[in-house]
């Protein structure tokens, strides 16, 4: 898979998981997300060792991910004026999480990629408008 793949199955990923409150269902989320992708990757009755690295890296960003959750949503809640989280549509929060924790934890990803790949998300999952906000809200992040 590509980097954007990749970012993107960890994106949908965050997403189906956002609509579970417990964290046990948010993990059996995430391995109902792992299984698809594994059947979907599969070729010939087993995964090639290149596509289980991927599938397990998907798992570990997204592990990484929830378990700075609260930091997350502090940080996204802080430069986000006039808008509560609860405000904040699923798919949006999802990018923005993704988003956030690539800027602050993850030193494999440019700050300017993290932010664009972002933006190309919203443009594929969310109305129009989404995208100016979620840069928004990145940009005064990145500053």
């Amino acid at each position: 898979m590509t980097r954007r793949q990749l970012r993107e199955s960890i994106f949908q990923a965050l997403f189906r998981m956002e609509f579970n409150e417990a964290q046990e269902d948010r993990n059996e989320q995430l391995e109902f997300h792992i299984r698809e992708l594994s059947e979907k990757e599969r070729k010939d009755g087993a995964l090639t060792a290149a596509q289980e690295a991927d599938i397990e890296y998907i798992r570990q960003k997204v592990l990484n991910i929830t378990e700075h959750m609260e930091e997350l949503d502090a940080i996204i809640a802080e430069h986000t004026e006039g808008w509560s989280l609860q405000r904040i549509g699923k798919a949006e929060l999802a990018i923005l999480r993704l988003a956030v924790y690539e800027i602050r934890w993850d030193d494999e990803v440019p700050q300017g990629v993290a932010i664009n790949e972002a933006v190309e998300l919203t443009k594929r999952y969310c109305d129009e408008e989404a995208k100016g906000f979620v840069n928004a809200i990145l940009g005064k992040l990145a500053t």
